[in-house]
């Protein structure tokens, strides 16, 4: 079955028996009958029928015998495209960092819409712009080499009150506040912000690290980067700095990429410079590190439901590492951190909104 989206994209069912495609309708919603339930039906896409590479997109928990999920958004909002909900396998499987990075745990993630992109220093600056015209301080703000660039030198605690300023700008209902009960909406300081004081379905925000990893692995699992067609790392495929210390660094260049090393720190690239992952989202490997709602702590074993994180700790969580870091960095599953009030050149951020 195909959908009318940015372009062609076919979809079948793989799973442990029989089920049947009745329905795909033009919002992006996928319909099939299945004889069996409380199983998982992988959904794989090839972008034509002719093809024979097809992928994993997601994975879906089936209860019911008659199954209805989104799949695909042909009109997300400007700029985000559509994560769909399923169920992945978070965590290093090839033992590439020790156990800094395991134990493997299943997570169940709902669908979201992300940034294609890092945020640019364009739009930081015009939403910025209007958040300290309508009561929003910023204690550092950020910087960013180009308009084309990602922002970066951008707190934690700064991300966030962009992205609360981003959907008032917008009319939305913000996603962040000062307490649990959810009132006074979070505008200026570094408050350590608690999970109980987010409003979820509503606004702007950062991307929780499973929600992030999710959408890093563009719907296949047990990869090692964003790509599924190797699980080696070259220029050709990311901004960062290659080396021969690690075997899946295959760069026929070393060092910081060729084309964005002009002696002027940072060697950022402009955003989209390299092609998209399996769910149409950019730059996920190298470029700028992008902060994560969680705070830092080491996995836990078992499954579980849009997760999001401890309840307390010293770190917030980012991924994807950046122009500075090594090919071991820029993995999907890399799990790293920073201290909230930590400004880098070589740290930026993505946001994510939920559907609706």
């Amino acid at each position: 079955m195909s959908a009318q989206a940015e372009e062609a994209r076919f979809f079948r069912l793989s799973g442990p028996v029989s089920s049947t495609i009745t329905a795909f309708n033009r919002e992006g919603y996928i319909t099939w009958a299945n004889l069996a339930t409380n199983g998982t039906i992988l959904v794989q896409t090839a972008s034509s029928l002719a093809s024979s590479n097809w992928v994993a997109y997601v994975q879906v928990p089936v209860t019911n015998p008659t199954t209805v999920h989104w799949l695909v958004d042909p009109h997300p909002p400007a700029g985000m495209v559509l994560i769909p909900a399923g169920i992945f396998a978070m965590g290093d499987t090839f033992g590439d960092n020790g156990t800094a990075d395991a134990p493997l745990h299943t997570n169940n993630v709902s669908a979201f819409y992300m940034d294609k992109y890092e945020v640019t220093r364009t739009l930081w600056d015009d939403v910025a712009a209007w958040a300290t015209s309508h009561g929003y301080t910023f204690q550092y703000g950020a910087l960013g080499k180009a308009s084309t660039h990602p922002v970066q030198t951008v707190t934690w605690y700064d991300a966030v009150l962009w992205c609360n300023a981003r959907s008032e700008r917008e009319g939305r209902t913000p996603a962040y506040y000062t307490s649990s009960q959810l009132t006074n909406v979070y505008r200026s300081g570094q408050t350590n912000l608690q999970n109980d004081w987010v409003k979820w379905n509503t606004g702007y925000r950062l991307p929780t690290e499973a929600e992030w990893e999710k959408a890093a692995r563009g719907g296949p699992g047990g990869h090692r980067f964003p790509w599924t067609d190797t699980d080696n790392i070259t220029h050709s495929r990311a901004n960062y700095v290659s080396a021969t210390n690690y075997p899946y660094d295959t760069s026929p260049t070393r060092g910081y990429h060729p084309a964005f090393n002009n002696n002027v720190a940072p060697y950022t690239s402009p955003v989209g410079s390299f092609t998209p992952n399996g769910f149409g989202v950019y730059d996920l490997a190298g470029n700028v590190w992008e902060w994560c709602w969680d705070w830092y702590a080491p996995y836990v074993s078992g499954s579980s439901t849009d997760p999001r994180g401890p309840t307390n700790g010293i770190y917030r969580v980012n991924r994807g590492g950046s122009w500075v870091s090594f090919a071991s960095e820029s993995r999907a599953a890399n799990h790293f951190y920073f201290n909230p009030t930590g400004r880098g050149n070589h740290i930026g951020f993505r946001s994510v909104l939920p559907p609706g």
